[in-house]
């Protein structure tokens, strides 16, 4: 015969919000920082697009494709 438990299970604390009680540790981790403000103008105006492009087509990732069309958008050329 198998045995129940009868502890209530472990309770999740997400992390990512800084006020669930416990120690801050500063903004959220991620995998990949947003370091913008110490880029050129150019890169600035890069990102910039590529975001305006992601939330036009509700897209997380891009293609190669995608980001070609951006930056031709922006006028830069080979």
């Amino acid at each position: 015969m198998e045995q129940v438990s009868t502890e209530s299970p472990a309770t999740f604390i997400d992390r990512r919000q800084p006020d669930n009680g416990g120690p801050s540790q500063g903004p959220e981790r991620r995998q990949f920082q947003d370091a913008r403000e110490n880029v050129s103008f150019e890169a600035m105006e890069s990102a910039e697009a590529v975001d305006r492009y992601k939330l036009r087509h509700r897209r997380r990732f891009i293609t190669f494709e995608e980001l070609y069309d951006v930056i031709s958008e922006l006028g830069y050329h080979k």
